[in-house]
């Protein structure tokens, strides 16, 4: 932690290098830190644009090694998932909140459910009367 505090000095911000401390902020971690990370720790902005500046222009090993053995990492797999578009329809029932909070779960799944067995006739009958309409030409 010195070796920051050192670090911090020599860029004219020691007033930092507790935030840093309290922090476990090391040579190990400086490279990962974000924008927000120092926004977080309370870095103000002027002084954060100068300490990323600084962290890129950093060695890519630090002054000396690190104390503890580095922690080695799991290769990250490669996201193989399909991105698809979904439609969500939300709505909120009359109080549906209120009577959530006195049911248990299965009793709001069955409320829910024999909801949606009434309304979905209803609901195919004003897609077809749309369709109709919508064919309509004025």
């Amino acid at each position: 932690m010195r070796q920051v505090a050192d670090w911090l000095k020599k860029l004219g911000m020691s007033e930092y290098a507790q935030r840093f401390a309290e922090n476990r902020i090391d040579f190990s971690v400086l490279h990962d830190l974000t924008d927000q990370d120092l926004e977080k720790l309370g870095v103000v902005l002027g002084d954060r644009r100068k300490m990323l500046r600084a962290i890129a222009n950093l060695d890519a090993a630090p002054p000396a090694p690190p104390t503890s053995a580095p922690a080695t990492r799991a290769p990250i797999a490669e996201a193989a998932a399909e991105r698809r578009h979904v439609t969500v329809m939300f709505c909120d029932l009359v109080d549906s909140t209120g009577i959530a909070a006195k049911l248990d779960a299965e009793e709001w799944r069955d409320l829910v459910g024999a909801y949606v067995d009434a309304a979905s006739p209803k609901r195919a009958r004003l897609l077809r009367l749309y369709k109709t309409v919508s064919t309509v030409r004025l």
